[in-house]
């Protein structure tokens, strides 16, 4: 007779045992491979917030290199961005944005800056929020939208729903499969494998990476964000560099397939076009915007307004800036401790660089959790 279903079982992703078994697992792989270091990146802030927090690297390998990448959109987005969000809050536009944005540094002032020199700068959940404050009001309201494919079906969807007329978008919406491209190409790098995050996946489908994996001869396995997640995306991401397989694993099937979401890509778009351009610190990426298609013109803040931001260069960025790191360290090729104004001038209350602002930046999240503590050995 077959065993009556528990309705009440549990799917348990943070059981120490298991993940005992994978960490150990991990080691064992990590050692066949018989050279150091082993290096492999993510490219999501959930992840390190995931690792960070659960204390997952100090049962890394010390062979084993996991680098964060370019994965907080809040940090990639680049300074004439920001400025743009700045200058149309100078000209009186009431500007709607998430609250990480808000002190993000453009060339000289923030969003945060101009705020408290009397902007209407508005700190939103979501576009839906922002939409709902435009219908409440005949003032000019820019959405400044920014976030990587999760985000952008969001606007998508706003948009192809309807909103009010005086409503528009800025948008700073990135797209994740192409810089994984720049940071495979860059001269000296290290980097054997990627995980994929597995909230974009959902909407692009695990299949979105398939063209890289044959072009670079690199693996990436798409995990998810619970502790066993990540243990056992990184086991099998492991075991693909030292077996030499470059493919596609699909290490979260509870909510990622091949193709994805087909509406919310179709929704994607309908609106959005890929576009070359920078990422802050990174380099150009050749179609990791997303800017709005013509027909959405009417809709598109930068064809809206005329958006002055030569005003702002008048003044030198502050000295601290040139000193950041920020670009280094979401490219992977150095880490914030390398950066001598990290946990000194620049911490969350005072933040020089992006990656300090964001509660999903490299830098922030290291100086809340304290990056690579280790506690092997300690009793």
């Amino acid at each position: 007779m077959n065993a009556t279903p528990n309705p009440t079982a549990q799917l348990k992703f943070r059981d120490p045992v298991l993940g005992r078994e994978l960490g150990e697992k991990l080691n064992s792989v990590v050692a066949e491979i018989g050279r150091a270091p082993v290096s492999v990146m993510h490219v999501c802030g959930s992840h390190e917030q995931a690792i960070a927090r659960f204390g997952l690297r100090s049962t890394f390998p010390k062979d084993l290199d996991v680098v964060m990448g370019p994965g907080c959109p809040v940090c990639i987005t680049d300074v004439p961005e920001v400025d743009e969000g700045v200058a149309l809050a100078l000209q009186g536009v009431r500007v709607c944005t998430y609250g990480d944005m808000l002190r993000v540094p453009g060339t000289v002032k923030s969003l945060a800056d101009v705020r408290g020199d009397g902007a209407q700068i508005e700190v939103v959940y979501g576009i839906d929020q922002a939409v709902a404050l435009a219908r409440q009001t005949t003032e000019e309201v820019v959405f400044f939208a920014t976030g990587f494919e999760t985000t952008a079906v969001a606007t998508a969807a706003a948009l192809l729903a309807g909103v009010p007329k005086n409503f528009s978008v800025l948008s700073a919406h990135k797209y994740i499969p192409p810089v994984m491209e720049i940071v495979a190409e860059m001269p000296g790098s290290r980097i054997e494998g990627f995980l994929a995050a597995g909230h974009a996946a959902v909407i692009t489908g695990s299949g979105v990476f398939e063209e890289f994996v044959k072009s670079h001869r690199i693996p990436v396995v798409v995990a998810g964000f619970e502790p066993l997640d990540i243990l056992a995306a990184l086991v099998k991401l492991v075991e693909l560099v030292r077996d030499g397989t470059p493919e596609v694993v699909n290490m979260f099937p509870r909510c990622v397939s091949r193709e994805g979401n087909r509406v919310a890509q179709e929704q994607l778009w309908k609106v959005f076009s890929p576009m070359g351009g920078r990422w802050r610190g990174i380099a150009h990426v050749p179609n990791g915007n997303l800017r709005l298609k013509e027909e959405w013109s009417a809709f598109d803040a930068r064809r809206r307004f005329t958006i002055d931001v030569s005003r702002l260069w008048d003044y030198a960025p502050p000295k601290l800036l040139g000193q950041c790191l920020c670009g280094e360290i979401m490219s992977g090729s150095r880490g914030p401790k390398d950066c001598p104004l990290f946990g000194k001038e620049c911490v969350p209350e005072n933040p020089v660089g992006a990656c300090m602002v964001s509660t999903e930046g490299t830098c922030r999240i290291w100086h809340q959790y304290g990056g690579h503590l280790d506690l092997r050995g300690v009793s």
